[in-house]
């Protein structure tokens, strides 16, 4: 079974400003005030700034001079930018681990299996949760600690939540499409990392 993950301050805040951006507490072009977020949160307001320079990072966020910190108006096109780049990242990354998780792939199994349960009930957190887990695994298995961390900064958990719950991008099954890819590894196929490619850029949001 794949390790809990332990979520930092910093990340809590940050998956709280992204859930109501998603649920349009926060709308395109609404401020969003820092001392606000801290005082509702009973936190500093220094790991707030730190979220929020994240997500600014992410350009989901924008800030400007005396006009304080902003919901950027994004569109799928937006969106659709980052899938080529991690596509790219997670071809590189199952190239790397193809025989680590042709001898071991439990852990990507459990995110698998915990996927079949959130696509029967439907819970669309559930599926986000596991489909992200399941893909940093994927890349962690490669053991080149330079493309995670890359990986990573894309804030691929950031842009699958909103791919999924904002734009309404779904895919037919979760689990079926992640449990071929798992399939794949255990086979040792030898285009592993081109279906790897396919399956990302194949969950991208169309403009």
């Amino acid at each position: 079974m794949a390790p809990p993950v332990v979520h930092s301050l910093r990340e809590q805040i940050r998956e709280h400003i992204v859930e109501g951006i998603v649920r349009g507490r926060w709308k395109p072009g609404e401020r969003i005030v820092e001392r606000r977020i801290a005082v509702e949160l009973e936190v500093s307001q220094t790991p707030v700034r730190e979220a929020l320079r994240e997500l600014e990072a992410l350009r989901l966020i924008e800030s400007a001079p005396n006009k304080g910190v902003r919901v950027r108006n994004l569109t799928a096109a937006d969106l659709e930018e980052i899938y080529p780049v991690r596509a790219g990242l997670e071809q590189i990354a199952a190239e790397l681990a193809a025989d680590r998780l042709a001898e071991d792939v439990s852990a990507l199994a459990e995110h698998v299996a915990r996927l079949y349960e959130a696509d029967r009930a439907g819970d669309g957190e559930a599926q986000v949760r596991h489909t992200v887990a399941f893909h940093r695994e994927l890349v962690r298995a490669a053991g080149n600690s330079v493309l995670l961390h890359t990986w990573e900064s894309l804030g691929i958990g950031v842009w699958t939540t909103l791919a999924i719950r904002w734009l309404g991008t779904r895919q037919q099954s979760y689990a079926e499409e992640h449990e071929a890819v798992v399939e794949a590894f255990r086979g040792r196929d030898p285009r592993i990392g081109e279906l790897v490619k396919e399956h990302v850029l194949g969950c991208a949001p169309r403009a």
